[in-house]
């Protein structure tokens, strides 16, 4: 390290933490069975649901990223199947399909090679949404 006006300056690369982000979307319905009866979320409706999904690792020395953005695609095939145009209160794991729980569905499913997930952020609508992080 040099000094430069009084500052330290680092004579190597510093340590950081970095994260991806991908978003994606997929259209569903359901109905929430547990909230109080005349609740409109007791009722038959559907979303267009927004989806964050945030990846952390090392980042390669050679190819300059953590992982290649295609394969997180690749990683989300088997959700957007699993999720979209479908009713969700059907999807095994489900039966009370919350924001919170499927957020927590697709943080539990999401594997891609190389990277960790952090958190998944689901948006419902244009004013609603929950995030949920791994421990």
């Amino acid at each position: 390290m040099t000094a430069h006006r009084g500052r330290r300056m680092h004579s190597g690369p510093r340590p950081m933490r970095t994260e991806i982000t991908r978003r994606f979307r997929f259209e569903a319905a359901h109905r929430l069975p547990h909230v109080p009866e005349g609740h409109k979320c007791a009722r038959l409706h559907g979303h267009s649901f927004r989806v964050a999904v945030v990846v952390a690792g090392e980042v390669d020395a050679a190819l300059g990223w953590i992982v290649d953005y295609a394969d997180l695609d690749r990683a989300w095939e088997p959700l957007h199947a699993l999720l979209d145009h479908r009713y969700l209160n059907e999807v095994p794991g489900l039966d009370n399909p919350t924001s919170e729980r499927i957020a927590a569905l697709i943080l539990e499913r999401f594997s891609v090679r190389g990277a960790r997930v952090v958190r998944v952020h689901l948006d419902e609508t244009c004013n609603a949404g929950v995030t949920v992080y791994a421990d």
